[in-house]
């Protein structure tokens, strides 16, 4: 600056160095970067020579060498060489103190400035990560280191609250200590940073997430898993963040996952083996983990392996011996094993059995085998033991079943053959003598005649054919000594039984003993007949007859009819007022027997039918001795059906049918008089009597008529059922369609003047009202009205009534649900509806 003069003056400027930044003191932080700029003001700037800058050790500060990286101090000539940079890459605390830019100008005089560069350490968090995870229950430090120099002041805010030394919160160099970590000390907390002589303020926000250690939800001691099938459990565990699972068998160390067929979710724990084998059979850890630790539980798993019956022999016993079956069976746990008779579902209990003491089950387990030995011991064994044996081994982990034999060995027998009889044959026929012996093992049969052995006689007229257990003695009768005895001996190793079996020459029968006539009609004869004695094994086949007039004496032409033995005997087609001749004979399957019981009967003279026989089963009431009751299943309708009688000589040409009903007082059966019901029937054997009353007797009389007259009636008491009937039937007379609208229009019409009536006698209106109104008019009256009625087709107002009141006229309709009202024209109050 130029000190004021007066104005003739010309000021000259000074010669000197500026610092830019302009400041004297140079603050900045350790690893900020700095540039200083020394820059001439002079009046020549062509004057300045050897412009530089230097430390304070008066070491000049070089410029950086081409190609050389950027070192940490060095000086950059700029503005086109008019002033000189001196450039901090980065400062550190050594490079603090006084740097000094000198130059010469006019080659005489020296110029220089000066400027203090002072460093100080910003505010860096050393140890502060943004997340944290206390683990619940501990003592847990939230780290916050901090450097800075000067040193900086550091205070805690949780959620944007202060927070004071006190309690569980504890303010320490290297952070906040929070002591007995709960769920509830989650959250943001601030550690603030303050430098008070630089005026430097540092934030770092810490988000605080509480972890919870996992915790496995106890195991049972022993899980069981069936061999063959699949298995699954599931591991439960609390603890934050959600664990992970594992399963390791305990007795190789190994994750399971490592082995097939086992597979693990780690997220839920659960534990899927696809098929469970043997080897399987170990103790198992399932193991949760997280950040926050770690936790196990410990199970069992039993590979219950499903039982196998390993033997089960069958047995062959003799008769009266002891039996064992014997039936071993493995498995895990070692199976229970029972027994019971094949096709039943009665097992024998372990011990002495309550229903046969002859029977013992015991039971012999070897738990390290896995071995059971079930035996079924009984004591004199008889036939009924022999047959198909169920062994039955059971644990929690399946059932097993195998079929079993006990043969029970026994000396032949002949039971079979006991009630057999003897064997007929005649004319030299061959017979067939069988025999057939029941034993085990089987038996050897022979044959003897007269106590010598048939194969030795070498007997053309005998031969034995074997199959199997059945042994055939054939034998051709051509002389009376073959009509004898024959024994059949059957032997095995247990010994051996004999059965007499006979051969006899089969005869017809003998004459019958008696025969009479029963009932006797003008056309027919039932017969009893007593039939001659049999021998057993020759029965009789046949009953027959020959009749012939009694005056014609040659058998030869006489008729013949055969019943089977079981048949009444009746000879039907006779003619009237006959008398006739009867012979009977028997027949067996040697021949028909001699005729005898010879019988003369006559048949009486033409007359009515025989009483008709009605098909229904009564039912006898305790008070009725003489009338029999059938019951109808319906209220109003019944079938009566009968056989047909015997004619007596006419043909039947109808059937009278009459029911009346009524009642039985005292054994006196009173009638309803005017109420029965008479009716020919026509060649039929059935009548449907209808229109009956509900819950009501009716007597029915049955008669047959042939051109002599009438039988004798057939008398049953009928009642109906209580109620309605409602079958419907569908015959010639059923309601026809137009009937039925018939009937529903007569309803309808009905109704109508039902209605008209009420309006008539309520409100004096209706058709009713209107006629009565019309008789007691006048002319004038009359007259009035078409007066009215020109009016109205002129279209001119219509007055109102006497009351002020204009109606409407309505019509009555009925549309087969309801009565409907429509209305219509204009009318006076009193018009008709």
């Amino acid at each position: 600056m130029c000190p004021w003069l007066p104005s003739l003056v010309r000021c000259q400027k000074v010669p000197s160095l500026q610092i830019l930044p302009a400041a004297s003191v140079q603050r900045k932080p350790v690893g900020a970067s700095l540039l200083l700029t020394c820059r001439p003001d002079v009046p020549d700037s062509a004057l300045i020579s050897d412009l530089r800058w230097s430390d304070n050790r008066n070491m000049t500060i070089p410029p950086k060498a081409a190609g050389q990286s950027s070192p940490p101090i060095y000086t950059e000539s700029i503005a086109s060489g008019q002033a000189l940079a001196l450039i901090f890459n980065s400062l550190q605390e050594s490079m603090a103190g006084v740097y000094y830019c000198a130059a010469s100008y006019s080659v005489t005089e020296q110029l220089g400035a000066s400027v203090a560069v002072e460093t100080y350490v910003a505010i860096t968090w050393k140890d502060a990560p943004e997340d944290q995870r206390p683990i619940l229950g501990d003592d847990y430090i939230v780290r916050c280191e901090v450097t800075a120099n000067p040193p900086a002041t550091v205070d805690w805010l949780r959620n944007g609250d202060p927070i004071k030394s006190s309690g569980r919160y504890v303010i320490e160099n290297r952070g906040l200590l929070i002591r007995n970590v709960s769920e509830s000390d989650d959250g943001l907390y601030t550690c603030r940073a303050a430098v008070i002589s630089t005026g430097e303020l540092a934030k770092r926000v810490i988000r605080v997430e509480v972890q919870i250690k996992p915790e496995v939800q106890k195991l049972p001691l022993v899980l069981d898993a069936v061999e063959g099938q699949s298995f699954s459990y599931l591991c439960n565990a609390t603890g934050k963040p959600v664990p992970e699972f594992q399963w390791i068998k305990k007795s190789t160390q190994q994750n399971v996952v490592d082995i097939d067929r086992f597979s693990v979710n780690a997220l839920t724990g659960q534990l899927d083996i696809s098929r469970v084998e043997q080897d399987d059979h170990d103790t198992y850890s399932c193991v949760a983990k997280n950040a926050a630790g770690i936790s196990e539980s410990t199970t069992k798993l039993n590979v219950l392996i499903r039982p196998k019956i390993l033997e089960f022999m069958n047995i062959t016993v003799p008769e009266d011996s002891d039996a064992v079956l014997a039936c071993r069976a493995f498995g895990r746990p070692p199976p229970e094993i029972t027994f019971r008779r094949f096709g039943t579902t009665e097992e024998y209990s372990v011990g002495l059995q309550v229903s046969d003491d002859r029977i013992v089950l015991d039971l012999d387990t070897n738990a390290e085998r896995g071995e059971t030995i079930g035996s079924l011991r009984i004591h004199k064994v008889d036939k009924t033991d022999d047959g198909l044996y169920d062994c039955i081994a059971r644990n929690p982990g399946d059932v097993a079943y195998k079929v079993g034999h006990i043969t029970v060995e026994y000396k032949p027998n002949f039971d079979n053959m006991k009630s057999l009889p003897p064997v007929y044959t005649w004319e030299q026929r061959p017979a067939n003598l069988s025999c057939l012996a029941q034993a085990i093992p089987n038996a050897t049969i022979e044959w003897r005649w007269n106590d010598r052995r048939v194969l030795d006689l070498y007997d053309i007229n005998m031969k034995v054919e074997n199959v199997g257990a059945r042994s055939d003695l054939i034998i051709i009768p051509r002389e009376p000594r073959y009509y004898t005895s024959y024994k059949c001996v059957a032997t095995n190793r247990l010994g051996s039984e004999e059965h007499v079996m006979e051969l006899r020459e089969a005869r017809i029968p003998d004459a019958v003993g008696q025969a009479r006539p029963r009932s006797v009609s003008a056309t027919s004869m039932t017969f009893d007949i007593i039939p001659p004695a049999i021998e057993r094994g020759l029965p009789i086949t046949a009953v027959s007859v020959q009749y012939k007039e009694e005056f014609n004496p040659d058998w030869n032409t006489a008729l013949n009819r055969t019943w089977s033995p079981d048949s009444p005997y009746i000879v039907e087609g006779l003619r009237p007022q006959t008398s006739y001749s009867f012979r009977f004979a028997v027949r067996n399957i040697v021949g028909l027997g001699q005729w005898a019981a010879y019988v003369v009967h006559s048949t009486p003279k033409r007359s009515e039918p025989e009483t008709p026989k009605t098909l229904h089963t009564p039912i006898q009431e305790e008070d009725e001795e003489d009338d029999a009751i059938v019951t109808s299943p319906y209220a109003d309708h019944f079938e009566l059906r009968w056989n047909v009688p015997v004619d007596n000589g006419e043909p039947i040409n109808f059937y009278r049918v009459k029911f009346c009903p009524g009642s039985k007082i005292n054994g006196v059966w009173t009638e309803l008089e005017g109420a029965c019901i008479e009716e020919d029937i026509q060649i039929s054997t059935s009548y449907e009597m209808r229109d009956l009353q509900a819950d009501t007797y009716y007597r029915i009389e049955l008669m047959a008529h042939n051109a002599i007259g009438f039988s004798k009636p057939a008398h049953l008491l009928l009642k109906t059922a209580r109620g309605i009937d409602v079958v419907l039937r569908v015959d010639d007379r059923a309601l026809s369609s137009a009937a039925v609208i018939g009937i529903v229009v007569g309803c309808v019409l009905l109704l109508l003047l039902v209605i008209d009536i009420l309006c008539c006698l309520i409100g004096n209106l209706g058709l009713l009202a209107m006629m009565c109104r019309r008789t007691k008019r006048s002319p004038s009256d009359l007259m009035g009205d078409e007066e009215k009625l020109g009016r109205e087709d002129e279209k001119q107002p219509l007055n109102n009534g006497p009351d002020g009141d204009v109606l409407k006229s309505s019509s009555v309709e009925f549309d087969g649900r309801g009565v409907q009202i429509r209305s219509g024209e204009i009318i006076g109050k009193n018009s008709a509806v």
